[in-house]
């Protein structure tokens, strides 16, 4: 093996050439070549020459084209390229790739509403923990609207704060051209002499002299001649094979909107006129034609043309009454008389005609004259016979009814006419012979009903219902229990509540499955009180209850529509208190049913009738709860104290619930008997250690005796057994903040809140406390921290608004109203907003809102009648009282302070919410 020559053999690994006699070695791009590949051009050469041969055809299917490059690998994947990216994508591939796609949908779509809820929790926290920025300063963007315009004046310029010099713009000026500043001084010179071409040609010269301007753009010109062409396109209409196309039914309409205005216009008419004179000269017995020829020459204004024409038209076509009429319209009403004469003696069965002729005239006689004559040539036309009839005084008009049945005999509403007419034993006979000659008609029937109830024979109106119903039954005639509902309403609107009863009962089960029975006849009555037929409404209701006598929810229907619209005129078995008395018969065990009849009697007055009432709702329902309650108040109210305590006694024996023994710890305590109520608290605790009431009304006795360590000890004893009761840890806090302090009441709310998380009342009452503490700042912390855990609470938006200043309540509120829309506290806060800054309809719109949202919060309407009593006048102030009383209202901060006070517990309704008025403040 020869040695290669010294120059020719390779470097030693790591040599570095010099580094011996101290030079440095370093690296160039030359030494580890370029970042992409070098362009080989003989091989891009040989990679683009044709295949030679089944070689060449071989090595260019195994060529790969695949990217080994270090960018494209990867540790645990190796390279990203395609085993199959040489191949051809045929069809197989294409059914695979959509039943992979199909698959990867199903798997997508499990569990996709829990796995975006769960992603829009997250992000939800993710914002709550991170706010943006554009959050953050949301409220300080807000405040700078109320900055005004010298505030912004006096907010100093922004100043170069870096420390490096800020370099200099050099500023370049351009001299302005002679030529600009020239022309700017001829423009706004002035001169006050013509020069001699003006003044002969009286200043009046344009730089096209007298000429017109000529429009020089093609475009323009081009647009325009395209819409004139559109234009007489849309005014022409041919066919394929060049045969003129023209409508003159369509045509005689469009005639009537034409104004001719324009050179176009009339040289449309010209062509109109061309196709018409055609479609006349083609077809001479055609009438359309005829009448469109005329009125195209009346739209163009040649009215004698157009008599003309239509002169022409009736000589062609003399048994046409549309020519007739349209040549009496055309002419003056002189020889309008003469054209109709002729027309009647071409087409004397023509009831336009007739009609018309009757209209030439202007006196009634003549009229009635032209009618005579008409119904001898034409004697069974409906409306020749409705025309004279109008025309005659009521004894007259009952002799050409009389005479008009007998030429038409199937016109209903002759035979109707006439019925209504005659006197009773007439208008009967007169009603069976319709009945005769028209058997179909449902109207007769109904007609003859009313007419019997009208007369005092109500007890046929429900035979003569029945009698239709089989007679047109036998007669073929379908009945369409929709209709004959109508036909019930109607019947009421026309003061026949009796038909209308036997419409009902004699139709409303017609067609109804029995299953479907009792959910079709309240939908029905529920339209009919929908249409303010309450009558119907009865009808349905009492039927659905000879069918279903013992079903509860019927009866509470009944009960109130009864309660809600009463009839005057009812007889004695639909008032309210009857049906109640009704409905305890068939549905004894509904103790709903027995405390509203007893409630209706106490309203009435009538107490001795509520305590029957109430002794045999006892005996249906023995060991009924309300049913001993309701008693129990009945007897209170009536200040019958002992009566309501033995029966209180006797409930506590036979139905010892928690409520039960409540009432009667309340009854002593409003008879101010201590003893007695510490006696059954005490009794009931035993019982029942986990109702938090008893805990709260104990602990709550010694307060009102000032034994405030009893209090105390009631309240830690209570707390350990109901420590879920929230009244409790507020009355407890209160008392806490009475004798310890606030430091004590604080840590007792902290304790409260682990107890019951996210509870806006206990956020509440610890920000008060702060408030009243003097920390205005630790209130504002606490609320950020309540807004964060109960971010759609109504009642901490409220407080938070309240707590604002007056610049930022308004942008507080914003914030509140996205977050909880329809908060009846967001709502009251608002409305005091409103109130504040006089604008009295809004505050009055959403005051309205409030109340209507929840009618039970008595805060709400305790501000509403402060706003009125302030405000408003007498009657405003009437319609939220009797709207209060109505709601009956039981909650609320103040209303509970108030309606729970000793000394107000037998107040009324009325009476508390003027109290808890008098206790709100009015905004500033």
């Amino acid at each position: 093996m020869e040695r290669k020559p010294w120059m020719d053999q390779e470097a030693p690994v790591n040599y570095v050439a010099g580094l011996g006699r101290g030079a440095t070695g370093f690296t160039t791009r030359s030494d580890i070549g370029p970042a992409r590949m070098q362009f080989d051009p003989i091989a891009e050469a040989g990679a683009n020459m044709p295949p030679a041969g089944r070689g060449a055809g071989a090595r260019e299917d195994d060529d790969d084209k695949s990217d080994y490059s270090e960018s494209n690998y990867d540790e645990f994947m190796g390279y990203s390229g395609s085993l199959v990216s040489n191949s051809v994508y045929d069809q197989d591939d294409a059914e695979a790739d959509e039943i992979w796609e199909a698959i990867d949908d199903r798997m997508d779509s499990r569990r996709k509403v829990r796995r975006e809820a769960l992603l829009k929790k997250e992000i939800e926290k993710f914002r709550a923990t991170r706010p943006k920025i554009q959050q953050q300063f949301a409220d300080l963007k807000r405040g700078l609207s109320t900055v005004s315009a010298d505030e912004w004046d006096q907010l100093p310029e922004p100043g170069q704060l870096t420390k490096r010099p800020k370099a200099q713009k050099i500023m370049g000026y351009m001299p302005v051209p002679d030529a600009v500043l020239s022309k700017s001084h001829e423009q706004h010179e002035q001169y006050r002499e013509l020069d001699a071409r003006q003044q002969a040609l009286g200043g009046l010269t344009t730089p096209l002299g007298m000429a017109t301007p000529v429009q020089q753009d093609l475009t323009q010109i081009g647009g325009a001649r395209k819409t004139v062409l559109d234009l007489k396109l849309k005014n022409m209409s041919d066919s394929v094979s060049g045969q003129t196309v023209v409508d003159p039914k369509g045509y005689l309409t469009d005639l009537n909107s034409i104004a001719v205005s324009s050179q176009a216009e009339i040289s449309d008419l010209k062509k109109a006129r061309l196709l018409l004179k055609s479609v006349t000269s083609t077809n001479r017995k055609h009438a359309p034609g005829w009448i469109a020829a005329a009125r195209l020459e009346e739209v163009g204004g040649r009215l004698v043309a157009a008599r003309k024409i239509i002169a022409q038209g009736c000589q062609q076509v003399p048994d046409n009454e549309d020519v007739w009429l349209e040549a009496a319209r055309l002419n003056t009403p002189e020889n309008a008389k003469v054209i109709v004469a002729n027309a009647i003696e071409h087409v004397p069965a023509s009831v336009k005609v007739w009609l018309y002729a009757a209209g030439l005239e202007h006196e009634v006689k003549a009229k009635k004259r032209v009618l005579r004559k008409a119904l001898e040539r034409v004697p069974n036309s409906i409306k020749l016979w409705k025309a004279a009839i109008e025309l005659e005084p009521p004894e007259d008009a009952r002799v050409l009814l009389g005479r008009a049945v007998e030429c038409v005999p199937h016109s209903v509403e002759m035979w109707l006419a006439l019925a209504r007419l005659e006197t009773y034993q007439n208008a009967r006979k007169v009603l069976n012979k319709a009945r005769e000659m028209i058997p179909t008609d449902a109207q007769i029937w109904i007609t003859a009903s009313k007419l019997e109830e009208a007369n005092g024979n109500v007890a046929g109106v429900s035979q003569i219902i029945k009698r239709a119903v089989k007679s047109l039954q036998a007669h073929g005639v379908v009945i369409n229990r929709d209709a004959w509902l109508k036909e019930a309403e109607a019947a009421e609107a026309a003061g026949a509540p009796v038909t209308c009863n036997a419409l009902v009962h004699e139709t409303v089960g017609l067609g109804v499955d029995d299953e479907d029975r009792k959910r079709t006849w309240l939908d029905d009555a529920e339209s009919a009180i929908a249409h303010s037929s309450y009558a119907t409404a009865r009808a349905i209701y009492g039927h659905a209850l000879t069918v279903f006598p013992a079903k509860k929810s019927i009866w509470l229907r009944v009960a109130h529509l009864a309660k809600e619209h009463p009839d005057p005129n009812a007889p004695e078995l639909d008032t309210l208190d009857s049906v109640l008395q009704r409905a305890v018969k068939y549905c004894p065990q509904s103790e709903v049913l027995w405390l509203m009849a007893a409630k209706e009697k106490w309203h009435n007055g009538d107490v001795d009738g509520a305590r029957v009432v109430l002794h045999n709702a006892f005996q249906a329902n023995p060991d009924s709860e309300q049913i001993w309650l309701a008693a129990v108040k009945l007897e209170n109210e009536n200040s019958e104290v002992d009566r309501a305590r033995s029966l209180l006694r006797r409930a506590r024996e036979r139905a010892g619930t928690e409520r039960v023994w409540m009432k009667a710890a309340q009854l002593e305590r409003d008879a101010r008997n201590s003893s007695e109520e510490a006696k059954i608290l005490d009794e009931a605790l035993v019982k029942y250690p986990r109702f938090a009431k008893f805990w709260l009304m104990r602990a709550q006795l010694e307060v009102r005796e000032n034994r405030l360590e009893q209090a105390r000890e009631f309240f830690s004893r209570g707390l350990k057994n109901c420590s879920n009761s929230v009244a409790l840890w507020l009355s407890a806090s209160q008392l806490e903040e009475r004798v310890a302090g606030t430091a004590k009441a604080r840590s007792m709310l902290e304790k409260a809140r682990l107890s019951n998380p996210k509870n806006a009342e206990l956020w509440v009452a610890s920000v008060r406390v702060e408030m009243r503490a003097g920390s205005p700042k630790m209130a504002q912390t606490l609320m950020a921290k309540a807004l964060q855990e109960c971010p759609t609470a109504g009642l901490l938006w409220a407080e938070q608004i309240e707590m604002e200043a007056r610049p930022q309540k308004r942008s507080r509120s914003v914030d509140a109203l996205k977050k909880c829309d329809n908060d009846v506290y967001v709502i009251a806060a608002v409305a005091k907003l409103f109130w504040a800054d006089r604008k009295i309809d809004k505050a009055r719109q959403w005051l309205t809102r409030a109340v209507t949202l929840n009618k039970d919060y008595g805060d709400a309407w305790a501000l509403f009648y402060k706003f009125e009593c302030m405000l408003g006048d007498g009657e405003t102030q009437a319609k939220v009282v009797k709207r209060c009383t109505d709601a009956d209202p039981h909650h609320g901060e103040h209303w509970q302070s108030v309606a729970k006070d000793i000394n107000n517990s037998r107040l009324k309704t009325d009476e508390i919410l003027k109290l808890v008025a008098d206790r709100i403040s009015s905004p500033d």
